[in-house]
């Protein structure tokens, strides 16, 4: 994999139909359906990551700012992790799953067989700008899909890395399309199979509009505000820390960031002034200085931050801002509104409370509780909705692949990672095969009243397996 610069050239616009119908054409070959095709790919895919592992984590500090290791356990990490559960698992989650056959539908067979939906279109956001392009791509894959994938122009240097790594798989099937506003309205004018967008609800809107053109199935993985609620039972130094870990990796710039914080009022006081203490521990008297602590994507949103803290409360700590330098300090606000843009912290008085205001807003992509007490959990789980949980800690219910991610309503729709991943890019095809050694006319014309008692029967016995044991013994032997 070479990389001549950081700023990828973007696919001419008029190119993009192409691109697009040469992968249609090598998925219409059946190129994709075999499962040595999909376990190949995913080991050379593998191979590739590991191989120029430097090149993509050098590609994230350009763009992000990010340390080596924050960078390689939320991104190249996280995309092996999925290589090698899909490795390990496709061939069984593949197989045809054998389901009930009612009495009335005997002698016969059912089974549900997953089958590739066709070519699929994934356009990655900013952010993790590796992780959220190359872990659908796993799973689609992993399904037996081809795919035209679309990183973000905002991170260039890995937008670029991206892309010399899936052309270094040398697959018509696999192919991405660089480029900006103009590339990505081309490209989603094309049919496809299957759109996921991950990104924001103003362009998802878009997404789904051009979707609706081709009748094309989508999926959204969107954002919106998540809540922390701390309980006056958290334990406070713990909640503290894991706050600010989900607050400050990259910088704040993670769709399942606690963006605002419901605090008991008994303890609110003592946890601000411990996540002072947390942040410190973390990045030191400087954050600016800190090598661990990234940076804004772009000086424009350095500029659109900065109105949001302008628009918040008291500043508890933090608030320094350079454009030039795309540099947010990490920053906690007080006594701020609800309604304010910045929303980052709000006191509440029980924990029905804070169940009611977070009920009154959208729902959110993720949600935490912080409790040392079962029964104010289970009140907040059980009282909210959100895409996801994490209890007693931040963004690790994202990083566990035998968990769906996804969000609900405003926060997206539909869900992967693992085998979530892998059901999301496939069509689950009902197959009936009925016997052909008997035939029985039950229900066959010409219906008599005999006919009916027997199918009224049947009907209150839908699964073979509920017979009488006599009868099963005889239903099986037949069946052998």
């Amino acid at each position: 994999m070479t990389i001549t610069e950081h700023d990828p050239v973007s696919t001419p616009v008029g190119e993009v139909a192409g691109i697009v119908a040469g992968a249609r054409a090598a998925v219409a070959m059946g190129r994709t359906r075999p499962m040595a095709w999909r376990v190949a790919t995913l080991r050379r895919l593998r191979e590739l990551v590991v191989r120029h592992e430097s090149v993509i984590l050098d590609a994230l500090a350009a763009d992000l700012g990010k340390a080596r290791l924050e960078a390689f356990t939320t991104e190249v990490g996280f995309c092996l992790n999925e290589i090698d559960l899909a490795l390990d698992h496709v061939e069984s989650w593949a197989k045809p799953e054998r389901v009930a056959t009612p009495l009335t539908l005997q002698p016969g067979s059912s089974h549900v067989v997953r089958e590739p939906l066709g070519l699929v279109c994934v356009i990655a956001p900013w952010n993790y700008p590796f992780q959220l392009l190359l872990a659908p791509v796993i799973a689609a894959v992993s399904a037996g899909n081809g795919v035209v994938a679309k990183p973000s122009e905002l991170a260039p240097a890995t937008a670029a890395a991206v892309a010399a790594l899936l052309a270094d798989l040398d697959d018509p099937a696999v192919v991405t399309v660089l480029g900006g506003v103009s590339e990505t309205t081309e490209l989603l004018a094309q049919p496809f199979d299957h759109l996921f967008y991950t990104g924001n609800g103003r362009v998802a809107r878009v997404v789904m509009r051009a979707a609706a053109e081709h009748l094309t199935p989508v999926t959204l993985e969107l954002g919106g505000k998540s809540p922390a609620i701390v309980s006056r039972h958290a334990k406070l130094e713990v909640t503290a820390r894991r706050i600010a870990f989900g607050k400050f990796t990259n910088a704040g710039q993670t769709c399942v960031a606690p963006d605002y914080v419901l605090v008991e009022r008994p303890v609110h006081n003592e946890l601000v002034r411990l996540l002072g203490v947390a942040v410190q521990e973390m990045y030191g008297d400087d954050p600016r200085r800190s090598p661990d602590y990234g940076r804004i994507v772009s000086p424009h949103h350095v500029v659109r931050l900065s109105k949001m803290l302008d628009d918040g409360g008291l500043v508890a700590f933090g608030g320094i801002v350079d454009a030039e330098a795309r540099y947010v300090a990490p920053t906690v606000l007080t006594g701020v509104s609800l309604d304010s843009a910045a929303m980052a912290e709000e006191i509440f008085d029980s924990i029905d409370e804070a169940v009611a205001i977070v009920g009154r807003g959208d729902k959110p992509l993720a949600l935490y509780v912080f409790s040392e007490h079962d029964d104010e959990v289970d009140r907040v789980i059980g009282g909210t909705t959100s895409g996801g949980v994490t209890v007693n800690g931040t963004l690790f219910h994202v990083a566990n692949p035998n968990l769906p991610f996804g969000g609900v309503g405003p926060s997206g729709t539909g869900a992967y990672h693992g085998r979530y991943g892998f059901e999301t890019f496939s069509h689950r095809r009902a197959v009936y095969a009925r016997g052909t050694r008997l035939d029985p006319s039950l229900l066959y014309p010409p219906f008599t009243a005999a006919k009916e008692k027997l199918v009224r029967r049947g009907f209150s016995l839908p699964d073979p397996r509920q017979l009488p044991s006599r009868l099963l013994a005889r239903w099986r032997a037949r069946r052998a």
